[in-house]
């Protein structure tokens, strides 16, 4: 009995059995007491049961409160069994109330099973993983009320309720108590109690055995590695954990990656197929025990990686994203790894162009991209040139070339043409120009723009700087003729080549055009001034330089002998060298040069008198002999920079002896010309008649004396034909064919005289053959009496031209002209005068008669009269006529 008000709260008093070992349930029956007057509880009375001499745990029976002033009874069925002993221990607990009092009676130990409380049949031991869930079962036979709990009670003190109670029969009820993942923590000796007021009941302890599934100490061993496989070691000699091991499996995962797979292994080396090239693995080894979830734990991870395998291909879709004339941006498909095939890989852009036409010259280079770039802008390239461009990707393993790819670059303005590659060839009012296209065209030339201006000129007359011209081209003419020009000008041209997107630089070079000879003004040729036996006075009119003034002028004095192609008048073979009169008598040339004139003492014409015996800078004037026929020439000359041109122009012809110096004027007309030659035509016509009567005495003497060479065809030689270019050329030689007739008359009483006198010897006096040298340039022809009327054609000059379709006409038309006959070149009559006296003298001194035979010259122009045709220089044909 306790009095609780006479101890402190929280104070306890036991009542303790003796250790107890039976074969079967015992049932403790006792009885208790809690009584207060003022209804609070003195305390609390329970009952423990403590097992082999462990822990005392959690109390199988308790009872607190006030239970009024009486005793009751309660059972305690212990299924505690041999070889186990039990102890039974009754406590009461001072409540904080203090009041009131607890009692404890009529304790027996009683060896049959209680009638009030259930009890346990016998509790086994239960064994599980790690991990599993457990379960008790707790078999119960006895009454068993609503009010009683089942509890699994653990040797340390925690109580688990039952989750349910299944009543087998009406005396036969099954309690089970599920543990949850239980763990190596949970390992202990559990036990079934049921509590009710009326009493308790308790089972023997049965033990939870959590067993440790098995797991490596150390992890897999790799042995080879490949692109696609692993092979590894599994390493399991050391294990923590429980065993035996009834299985063994390997796990691995991509390293990071969300998925696992396992293999079951029978060896202790494996071979891990169709792994991914270039990845990290995580190989782990599972070891299994017998039971549910017996599989230990995954040993440690083994990181391995695989070898990278070749690319599966080269990039693609290789394009542009912008072109420009001077870079080229690229991009291609984002490569991933089931491309690459390796995590650590490069892609190299390469690409290559040509800078000149020779492939020589061929910029290649590559250019490797970072990372995840996609994307690559190539630059300092050259406008519109194709660039080769071709993708390479490349791992440790291998590499893809992708297919090359060619993209053109835009147009820009080309560059400017090279000055060393024009050339040009410089005329007197042309160039020629020619040019080579831009080294760098930096795309297709449409047209060449060429500009000129002259610049500088030697010709004061010439504007400088002139306007500024432009030419275009098309892009295959690299060349062009520049006409009108200036002679003696400089002139800056400028060449530069355009594109799609404009003009380029210009090239810039001066040409100087050459200077031409000068020009005359004698479109009116002038008679002469004067003229005496030794003298000629001419107008000398002041030339006009053409490029290059005027540096000096020159009066040129060449003897006019027959039988010679004459000079014509304006002709381009000029007097280059100058003669002395003393040089050329040396050398026995036919001119020389009469004077020597500086250009500013020439501002204007005047006269100048050829044969005034002076000296002009140099070059003697001598006296001309009256025998002699001179042509006076006058020459300008223009000195610039090494380079000379020279131009002359016959001004006046003095005939020999007394002829009539009368010239024919240039602007006389055909109405003129036709007028003269009717009166010539009725002169020959009445010559002819005395020819006549003359002819027939010879005939009758014909049969004593014979002739070789009588009668002789008519003979006829042709000269040579000489195109002339020039219009100013073939204008001036026509122009002085008319001029030359001022000696006609002349020419024609010389040969009249002749024909009259048949003993006159050709060789003259020979006195006049006798003169002196110095005054007799080339040889003096015989003297010959003046003043006697003849034919106005006279042989070997320039008469208007006739056409060979006309000659017919005209050789009909001399032969009724009054001076028939007398037409010939009397140069041709010395050699049969000189042969008749030779036979003469063989013969005895008889005379013999003078071959019958004229001989004319006749002046031809095919085309005379049709302007569009080419004009030749006059030509001759000589014609030898038998007078009968």
């Amino acid at each position: 009995m306790v009095n609780a008000s006479q101890h402190a709260p929280g104070q306890r008093a036991h009542v303790i059995f003796q250790s107890l070992s039976e074969n079967d349930t015992h049932c403790v029956q006792f009885s208790y007491f809690l009584y207060s007057r003022d209804g609070h509880s003195p305390g609390t009375l329970g009952v423990y049961v403590r097992v082999n001499g462990g822990p005392l745990g959690s109390a199988v029976w308790n009872m607190t409160g006030s239970h009024g002033r009486q005793w009751h009874q309660a059972e305690l069925a212990v299924s505690t069994f041999w070889p186990n002993e039990y102890q039974v221990l009754f406590e009461a607990l001072i409540s904080p109330d203090r009041r009131g009092y607890m009692g404890l009676d009529d304790i027996l130990l009683l060896s049959y099973p209680c009638a009030k409380a259930p009890h346990f049949s016998r509790l086994g031991d239960v064994e599980v993983n790690a991990g599993q869930n457990a379960s008790f079962q707790c078999m119960a036979a006895g009454r068993a009320a609503e009010a009683e709990r089942f509890l699994l009670q653990r040797q340390s003190g925690a109580l688990v309720p039952a989750a349910g109670v299944r009543h087998i029969s009406h005396r036969r009820f099954l309690a089970t108590f599920p543990l949850a993942a239980v763990s190596r923590a949970e390992q202990d000796l559990y036990r079934c109690v049921s509590q009710a007021p009326r009493g308790a009941g308790v089972s023997n302890f049965a033990e939870l055995i959590v067993k440790e599934p098995p797991t490596p100490i150390a992890p897999p061993q790799l042995l080879r590695a490949g692109p696609t496989y692993l092979i590894i070691q599994l390493n399991t000699n050391s294990i923590i954990g429980d065993g035996p091991i009834v299985r063994k499996e390997i796990e691995y995962r991509m390293a990071r990656g969300p998925w696992a797979e396992v293999h079951a292994v029978s060896l202790q080396t494996y071979k891990l197929w169709h792994l991914d090239p270039d990845t990290e693995y995580e190989i782990s080894v599972l070891l299994t025990r017998p039971g549910d979830g017996g599989t230990g734990r995954p040993g440690p991870p083994l990181l391995s990686r695989t070898k990278c395998a070749e690319p599966m291909r080269a990039p693609k879709g290789l394009a542009f994203a912008e072109i420009l004339a001077r870079q080229l941006t690229l991009q291609w498909e984002p490569l991933g790894y089931n491309v690459t095939r390796c995590h650590t890989y490069t892609v190299s852009l390469c690409y290559y162009y040509t800078l000149g036409s020779s492939h020589n010259q061929t910029v290649r280079e590559c250019v490797k991209m970072e990372r995840g770039v996609n994307r690559y802008t190539i630059k300092n390239l050259l406008p519109y040139r194709d660039v080769h461009v071709r993708l390479v990707l490349s791992n440790p393993e291998g590499r893809k070339e992708g297919k090359e790819v060619t993209f053109q670059t835009d147009e820009d303005v080309p560059g400017g043409i090279a000055a060393e590659s024009l050339t040009f060839t410089p005329l007197e009012d042309m160039i020629f120009l020619k040019w080579e296209e831009p080294q760098e065209p930096n795309g297709l030339i449409t047209q060449y723009e060429i500009s000129y201006q002259s610049i500088e000129s030697s010709d004061p007359a010439v504007n400088v700087p002139g306007p500024r011209r432009t030419i275009s081209k098309l892009r295959n003419e690299t060349y062009h003729v520049f006409s009108n020009l200036h002679p003696g000008t400089t002139y800056l041209f400028s060449v530069r080549a355009r594109t799609g997107k404009g003009f380029g630089q210009a090239a810039l070079t001066e040409i100087t055009t050459n200077i031409s000879a000068p020009s005359f003004d004698y479109a009116d040729m002038p008679a002469p001034l004067g003229e005496s036996e030794n003298t000629i006075t001419v107008l000398l009119r002041p030339a006009q330089g053409r490029g290059a003034p005027i540096s000096v002028y020159q009066v040129i004095v060449e003897e006019d002998r027959p039988r010679r192609l004459r000079r014509e008048p304006g002709g381009q073979d000029c007097f280059p060298v100058p003669l002395t009169f003393e040089a050329a008598l040396a050398r026995g040339l036919m001119h020389y040069f009469g004077a020597e004139l500086a250009a500013s003492s020439l501002p204007e014409a005047m006269p100048f008198t050829v044969g005034d015996n002076q000296t002009y800078r140099g070059f003697w004037n001598p006296p001309l002999e009256p025998r002699k026929a001179y042509l006076i020439y006058f020459q300008a000359a223009s000195h610039l920079k090494g380079e000379t041109r020279l131009n002359c122009i016959r001004i006046a012809r003095k005939a020999a002896c007394k002829e009539s110096k009368r010239p024919l004027e240039v602007s006389q007309r055909s109405e003129e010309m036709g007028l003269i030659l009717g009166i010539c035509a009725g002169g020959l016509a009445v010559l002819i008649l005395l020819l006549g009567a003359i002819i027939v005495i010879i005939r009758k003497g014909r049969d004593r004396y014979a002739y070789s060479y009588y009668p002789k065809p008519v003979n006829m030689t042709k000269a040579t034909v000489n195109y002339r270019q020039e219009k100013t050329h073939m204008m001036s030689a026509v122009d002085r064919s008319f001029t030359d007739q001022s000696t006609l008359q002349e020419d024609e009483r010389l040969g009249l005289s002749f024909m009259d006198a048949p003993g006159y010897s050709p060789r003259g006096d020979q006195r006049s053959i006798g003169v002196t040298e110095a005054s007799s340039l080339l040889g003096g022809s015989p003297r010959r009496p003046c003043g006697r009327k003849g034919s106005p054609y006279h042989t070997g000059q320039l008469h208007p031209a006739v056409r060979v379709a006309d000659l017919l006409q005209h050789i009909n038309q001399m032969k009724t002209a009054e001076g028939y006959g007398f037409k010939q070149e009397y140069e041709s009559f010395f050699e049969g005068w000189d042969a008749t006296k030779k036979k003469d003298k063989l013969k005895g001194g008889r005379q013999e008669p003078v071959p019958a035979y004229d001989r004319h010259r006749v002046k031809l122009h095919p085309m005379l009269g049709d302007p569009s045709a080419d004009y030749i220089n006059a030509n001759y044909i000589d014609i030898r006529i038998n007078r009968e």
